[in-house]
């Protein structure tokens, strides 16, 4: 009718910002997530040059990597859950802050203990992705969240991939780690500019009062929990420390799960963990956070073993492993913006459930078929294409179910076991490469990558199988 005033479309009960905002949204998202993910790999090759550098046994030198792992846990529940009370634009801009300030701890740095509190102030950055899913959600039209929520996801293999080509790039320049830092310092600087000009923040905020005491019990046996499995190898299985911390992660997540019943607005509401329609995504997301971890740590030594020396490898360099996981790095991120078709047509859960029959059979060929270069090649193509569509249909999944002012924390959660996943698969590999070497060295055998892959394998098959399963259980689900 002429005259009329204009309304804007509305979709899933929400304004509809329009594709150039939410455009502009979601690039600033993608290129935060990029940064991040960098940070997670960045220190991965560096780890037997700072041997060197501080004269120090590889029990210590690896604490610049589980420092990161360590805060990144601890803090992907809690930043999540401030989300959704206080804004989540605000906490990521905070994440990001952190990574800037650690970035430049790190790249000051003169000893390893300093060096380890800067790993631990950018591992706070890890709750940007999950925050960013939640604002996917609150932004955007229903039709497009799982596209989006693909191509944040791909971040994460995609800074994966391209802090390893980074760092190898520096390596074969200089011994100094120091301008491997300087370069994430720069890039946290690009991605906080970003995204304070460009992300939109229309969620609900609820605020309210804090849980303090379930965030203290929170961090308190996740902490233990990952120190356990992360000393497990280095101390022994059995050993009286590494016991302690299980048994002391075990005491305080019940008291954590008594105080979480009782409190009016608890930091995390346990049917986020458990319940019947959140469990089944938290258990996928484990298992394939235990798959994607493992090609980062696996794939780093097979690349670089000799044939002359172990019978097995590629001879290759620092830089090498970052190039034979650049497939990977492309099939990813066209395969994530894919994932939104295919989950309007078959739903997320069955969604996941092929891409994570991709991820296996990745692995699979890499225990069959591991001689050549392109062997390594084939391998990363086709992981590319199963972690970019179950990343995609996981993040859906995971928060389609929740109200929208917890999105943040049930994405948070599910980021949060897909972190402990990934510890996981470190311990268990690590226990296996050690205890079976070549006779007379320190070299794991060919056997014991192949059985580590094979483990990989079934770990995303079953992931898999989990998937198919809840989308037997439930009907066919659009994104909320």
């Amino acid at each position: 009718m002429t005259g009329a005033p204009t309304k804007a479309r509305v979709t899933a009960g929400r304004p509809d910002p329009g594709p150039a905002r939410t455009g502009r949204t979601l690039l600033a998202l993608a290129v935060a997530g990029m940064v991040v993910s960098v940070q997670q790999t960045l220190v991965l090759p560096l780890l037997p040059q700072l041997m060197r550098a501080f004269d120090a046994p590889i029990t210590d030198v690896t604490w610049v990597f589980t420092a990161s792992l360590l805060a990144g846990a601890v803090a992907t529940p809690l930043l999540s859950r401030f989300g959704d009370l206080y804004g989540k634009k605000r906490m990521i801009m905070l994440a990001l802050v952190l990574l800037l300030a650690g970035s430049v701890v790190c790249a000051l740095s003169g000893s390893l203990a300093v060096l380890i509190a800067g790993r631990a102030m950018q591992g706070v950055s890890s709750a940007m992705i999950p925050l960013a899913i939640g604002m996917i959600r609150d932004t955007f039209p229903r039709e497009r969240i799982t596209t989006a929520i693909g191509i944040v996801s791909a971040t994460m293999g995609v800074g994966g991939s391209a802090g390893m080509i980074v760092t190898g790039l520096i390596a074969a320049r200089t011994s100094s780690h120091h301008p491997v830092f300087w370069i994430a310092a720069a890039l946290s600087a690009a991605g906080l500019a970003l995204v304070g000009a460009a992300a939109r923040d229309v969620g609900a905020r609820p605020g309210g009062r804090p849980d303090f005491a379930g965030a203290a019990l929170l961090a308190g046996w996740l902490l233990c929990l990952l120190l356990g499995i992360s000393q497990g190898n280095a101390w022994g299985w059995t050993s009286r420390g590494v016991l302690g911390f299980f048994a002391a992660a075990a005491a305080l997540c019940a008291a954590w799960v008594a105080v979480e019943r009782r409190v009016r607005a608890p930091l995390v509401r346990l049917s986020l963990l458990a319940g019947a329609r959140s469990l089944s995504a938290n258990v996928a997301s484990a298992l394939l956070g235990f798959s994607m971890f493992a090609a980062f740590t696996l794939i780093a030594g097979f690349v670089q073993a000799r044939p002359d020396d172990v019978g097995y490898g590629l001879s290759g360099s620092v830089l090498d492993v970052g190039l034979y996981m650049l497939p990977s790095t492309v099939t990813m991120l066209v395969f994530s913006t894919m994932a939104g078709p295919i989950a309007a047509r078959i739903g997320p859960a069955f969604t996941l459930a092929v891409g994570s029959a991709f991820a296996g059979l990745c692995y699979g060929w890499l225990a069959v078929s591991n001689s050549h270069g392109y062997d390594m090649l084939a391998f990363s193509a086709i992981q590319g294409v199963g972690f970019g569509i179950a990343y995609a249909a996981l993040g859906t999944l995971a928060v389609q179910h929740v109200p929208m002012d917890q999105s943040g924390i049930a994405s948070g959660v599910n980021s949060l076991v897909r972190v402990t996943g990934g510890s996981i698969a470190g311990a268990v590999t690590a226990s296996i490469l050690a205890g079976r070497v070549i006779a007379g060295t320190e070299m794991p055998t060919l056997g014991a990558y192949e059985l580590c892959f094979w483990i990989v394998a079934a770990g995303a098959v079953l992931a898999s199988a989990v998937a198919v399963g809840h989308g037997l259980r439930h009907s066919r689900a659009v994104p909320a």
